[in-house]
């Protein structure tokens, strides 16, 4: 893939945010100058003090680009961005390590709609957590889910890690062995019992360790454990409701964009949602094969700023 996206002269900063990492990449004159990856610096993954310090490293990183390059145009994309307070909020987190420089934020589901060379769709991701947003020819938007994993996130890799731990104590409580699924689960997580589970899923444990935890799942699915298909194809069938209501509010037939580490990368996921899609009626779907950092330029470029 060519590092030039665009030919818009000056310097970008994209950041796109993520619950598990930052990545971040300069852009001088449309051309890839510098592309870092750092822990997440999500507030709703980590503290403000780890998001600090995450965004700290990651500009000490792009610190030489930027020296050469001057004040860089900063766009950042992140999930939770759902209010102006939201977004002043990251802003703020941003801006003491590019001083003077101009900074966009918002919902990482436009990174990602744009990173699939739409300007016009619905965009899901399906990561730690999970979100559909829409944009049509007039600019009119919508969203569905992206409530956070304590109120929504159906088909995320929490979601996933969540259902496989309820499974497990759901089978302990009939009085049946750990299967393969619980067991790598309990393998996962250092346990010798599955009534073990509740209390480390209650004490000390993050909504990224479990989203981490989704491998797991997708593992057991493509060796055939039933519930484990069961899951994989639920997380499918969620994110495609979520995607045919947005597309439904704005009057799109697509093209709609799945990403996001799930989204993109586990086959049997994406099959999932296209097919619950196609019942839907909507079959103009596009499964991202690049990080939806890539999408800023043309954000840059159709926001003109």
């Amino acid at each position: 893939m060519t590092n030039t996206f665009n030919r818009r002269p000056g310097t970008i900063v994209g950041l796109d945010i993520g619950g598990s990492k930052t990545r971040g990449m300069v852009w001088v004159d449309g051309t890839v100058t510098a592309d870092v990856t750092v822990g997440s610096a999500n507030v709703q993954n980590v503290s403000v003090e780890t998001a600090r310090t995450h965004m700290g490293e990651l500009f000490a990183h792009l610190a030489g680009r930027l020296e050469e390059a001057g004040a860089p145009l900063v766009f950042a994309g992140a999930g939770g961005i759902d209010t102006d307070d939201d977004a002043a909020a990251l802003r703020a987190l941003i801006a003491p390590f590019v001083p003077g420089a101009r900074i966009t934020v918002v919902h990482d589901t436009r990174l990602l709609l744009a990173a699939g060379g739409a300007s016009t769709g619905v965009a899901v991701i399906a990561g730690t957590g999970s979100a559909a947003w829409g944009i049509d020819a007039t600019g009119r938007q919508a969203r569905a889910g992206g409530w956070g994993y304590l109120l929504g996130d159906e088909g995320s890799g929490y979601w996933l890690g969540r259902e496989a731990v309820r499974y497990s104590l759901h089978r302990m409580d009939r009085g049946a062995a750990p299967d393969e699924l619980t067991e790598a689960l309990l393998d996962y997580c250092a346990l010798a019992h599955p009534g073990e589970l509740i209390g480390h899923f209650h004490r000390g444990t993050t909504r990224r360790y479990w989203a981490a935890a989704a491998p797991v799942v997708v593992a057991a699915a493509e060796k055939s454990h039933a519930e484990a298909l069961r899951l994989v194809d639920q997380a499918g069938r969620d994110l495609a409701a979520m995607a045919a209501q947005v597309a439904d509010q704005l009057g799109l037939a697509g093209p709609i964009v799945l990403g996001g580490g799930l989204g993109s990368n586990v086959a049997a996921l994406a099959a999932a949602f296209t097919s619950h899609l196609a019942a839907a009626g909507l079959t103009e779907v596009r499964i991202l094969d690049r990080d939806p950092i890539f999408g800023v330029p043309l954000l840059v470029d159709s926001r003109a700023v």
